[in-house]
């Protein structure tokens, strides 16, 4: 019994590291870290070099890059219709001001935004109006 014998290994497959748990953990921590990323995080953080005015310009020769429009019912405001730049308009003078600021570029943005009671009519005839002008940059959002 003084005679130790050595511990034989058994000959058998190699030991192998499972990917489908990895795969399974990776895709959850990204999806984890997509859905609690916030937008402005990534904005208040980008560095960005924008050129200066124009200090010769005119006031009148820079027109907005994002064109806030609002339509509403008579629950809302006291009356229906349209809301540029804060102040109520009626579809005519929404036309003009848009052929106005369409002269200066076709890439302005134009968001709509629609109070839950407005009139489908009032969006078509906004909608006809921008697609006469070329203004492809279009967002409609509901309150």
């Amino acid at each position: 019994m003084g005679i130790l014998k050595k511990k034989q290994r058994k000959q058998g497959d190699n030991p192998a590291l499972e990917m489908t748990p990895m795969i399974d953990v990776v895709f959850q921590l990204l999806i984890f870290f997509i859905v609690t990323l916030k937008q402005e995080d990534i904005f208040a953080r980008l560095e960005v070099c924008r050129p200066a005015p124009d200090p010769n310009a005119k006031k009148e020769e820079q027109p907005e890059d994002l064109l806030n429009i609002q339509i509403y019912n008579t629950t809302r405001l006291g009356g229906e219709g349209y809301v540029l730049k804060g102040k109520r308009v009626t579809l005519r003078e929404m036309d003009r001001q848009l052929t106005r600021l369409a002269g200066f570029s076709k890439n302005i943005s134009v968001i709509i935004k629609c109070t839950g009671d407005s009139q489908h009519s009032k969006l078509v005839l906004l909608l006809d109006i921008c697609s006469k002008l070329g203004l492809k940059n279009i967002s409609v959002f509901s309150l």
